[in-house]
């Protein structure tokens, strides 16, 4: 079956019982040739996380989660009932702080922990997460994301789905120079 073919997955949110399914495939998204640019955690420090981590993971952003929860973890599940791609929508209020510090100026989704296997990518699944986090956020404004400038096959995903620089740039703890790129989807 090819993988180019729209209509061969569905994107829903995860359960809270799918638990060991978040951890699958979040720790096969730690193991891509450019995980260390694209997350902020290893391998290493994931896998050695308890299951209570896992769980309480995916009961956060759950469908069914208490509104005020803000996250909502999306999966695209192809034919089997694999899991094929995977992010996370953080929801920013307005006249709040951001991870890195700064001040948030309006309601905005914030996108986090994309991933998509390699035999999906380039099918237009990354867009079709995309558009159902955004959906689920209601972020009426904006949805933003932050890219580190040395991952071009990111960069050219979220180009393809619709996101541009916004100009702003978010430093890493890493040392100097470390930084990474924030790119803004307007709605």
């Amino acid at each position: 079956m090819s993988a180019s073919v729209p209509g061969d997955y569905v994107i829903r949110s995860i359960r809270a019982d799918e638990w060991p399914a978040v951890k699958e495939l979040r720790l096969r998204a730690l193991r891509d040739p450019v995980a260390d640019l694209a997350y902020l955690e290893t391998y290493d420090d994931a896998a050695a996380r308890p299951d209570s981590f896992w769980q309480e993971r995916a009961a956060r952003g759950a469908e069914g989660a208490p509104e005020g929860s803000g996250v909502r973890q999306m999966v695209a599940e192809g034919p089997g009932g694999l899991w094929i791609g995977t992010l996370t929508v953080l929801v920013e209020e307005a006249g709040t702080t951001d991870w890195a510090g700064f001040a948030v100026e309006r309601r905005q989704g914030h996108v986090v922990g994309v991933f998509v296997r390699p035999e999906w990518r380039g099918s237009g699944l990354t867009k079709a997460l995309f558009d159902a986090g955004a959906e689920w956020a209601r972020a009426k404004e904006r949805v933003r994301l932050i890219v580190h400038p040395e991952n071009g096959r990111a960069r050219a995903a979220y180009r393809k789905s619709g996101f541009v620089p916004s100009g702003r740039t978010v430093p890493l703890a890493g040392g100097p120079g470390d930084h990474e790129l924030e790119y803004v989807l307007e709605c």
